[in-house]
């Protein structure tokens, strides 16, 4: 009934006459459907816009958008059928181990480690529940798991008017759950040649949706790939 009620806060920012709201994180800051009513009400969404949080809120669109315009993808299913046949197909096309992902998840919530094909139902019966019960979606897609990645991350910044940089890297491997523990910049791990492709890479995934301010977009890195 708090923070969590865009209609309230839409309304308080109105009885101060404010020109702007700043979501916070979580939460509201990743709601579309809250930064087109700030729009509606003709009050500035300090964030992206509704197009770009609605192109990045699906796991499976937004990597067949950055994969579409060029940035390297870890190999996987992001199909509408979700039938356990052809989810069975699909995990002996990608290769063992894998990992089945919801959709819409984050914070490892709908994500299940399989290493062999008779794990695999088990595996999406949680996967799918953990997901239903988490985010109301229970759509899943498969992933290749990398046994030892790092997880790197690039900040990018865009402007109103097409504009878009990198503001350089995060390394964020010291996890717990998969919830980063430490940050640290610049990345010890990559070198120059990689730090420079991860950057071109990232503005063109933040540019392939149009994104407006600041965003991050996170790499996996294993054998010196990302």
């Amino acid at each position: 009934d708090s923070y969590l009620n865009a209609a309230a806060v839409i309304g308080a920012a109105r009885a101060v006459q404010a020109d702007a709201i700043h979501p916070g994180y979580g939460f509201l800051s990743e709601n579309a459907d809250f930064a087109q009513a700030c729009a509606a009400a003709g009050i500035a969404f300090v964030g992206p816009t509704p197009a770009a949080i609605r192109a990045m809120g699906l796991k499976h669109e937004a990597k067949a958008i950055v994969s579409a315009a060029g940035v390297p993808v870890v190999p996987g299913y992001m199909g509408d059928d979700q039938s356990p046949a052809r989810l069975a197909q699909e995990a002996a096309r990608v290769g063992f181990p894998l990992l089945v992902k919801a959709v819409a998840g984050g914070g490892g919530k709908g994500m299940r480690i399989v290493h062999a094909p008779g794990e695999l139902a088990e595996a999406v019966a949680g996967a799918r529940g953990e997901a239903e019960n988490a985010f109301g979606d229970g759509r899943l897609m498969l992933e290749r798991f990398l046994e030892r990645p790092r997880h790197v991350e690039v900040q990018v910044f865009g402007d109103t008017a097409g504009a878009c940089l990198h503001l350089f890297e995060r390394e964020c491997s010291v996890q717990r759950r998969y919830q980063k523990i430490i940050e640290e910049s610049p990345s010890p791990f990559i070198d120059a040649a990689t730090r420079s492709a991860m950057t071109a890479a990232a503005v063109r995934a933040a540019q392939a949706v149009g994104y407006v301010n600041a965003g991050t977009v996170e790499f996996l890195m294993e054998g010196g790939r990302f």
